[in-house]
């Protein structure tokens, strides 16, 4: 299950750089090499409907944390390829309003578990969602 958001609550904001980080890392390649986590796009039209999603974020207000639109394959330079991509949006945006289907992470702040509940259940598209906490009660009340 592709998980398109990312709902941070409160200082959970502080793991953006490991995110960063972490993606940064992520192998991406041919579907068919060893250990690569990220494989192309499966067609041009997709290619380039995830690549206005990215450019939509910054026209819109939003940030491009990590920008993957750059990345060439050695073997397959015109390969429809895009390395993994953190943006920063708001409920109001493209990039969070539709789904992107590819390696794009949309990042949204929320003070309290309670707005991080709304908006998830404002969200139209009412997909799966899960949540990551220490707290037992928090789990609970999600």
């Amino acid at each position: 299950m592709a998980i398109s958001v990312a709902v941070l609550v409160g200082d959970a904001k502080k793991i953006i750089p490991m995110l960063i980080e972490k993606s940064s890392k992520v192998k991406v390649g041919a579907g068919d090499e060893p250990d690569v986590e990220v494989a192309p796009l499966s067609y041009r039209d997709l290619y380039n409907r995830v690549l206005n999603y990215i450019e939509s974020v910054p026209k819109e207000g939003g940030t491009i944390l990590l920008d993957g639109r750059n990345f060439k394959h050695p073997k397959y330079p015109n390969g429809n390829f895009i390395a993994p991509t953190i943006v920063e949006v708001n409920e109001n945006m493209t990039a969070y309003k539709d789904e992107i289907f590819g390696p794009v992470l949309c990042v949204i702040y929320v003070d309290t578990l309670d707005e991080a509940i709304k908006l998830i259940n404002r969200n139209h598209w009412g997909n799966g969602t899960a949540i990551f906490t220490k707290s037992g009660a928090a789990a609970r009340k999600f």
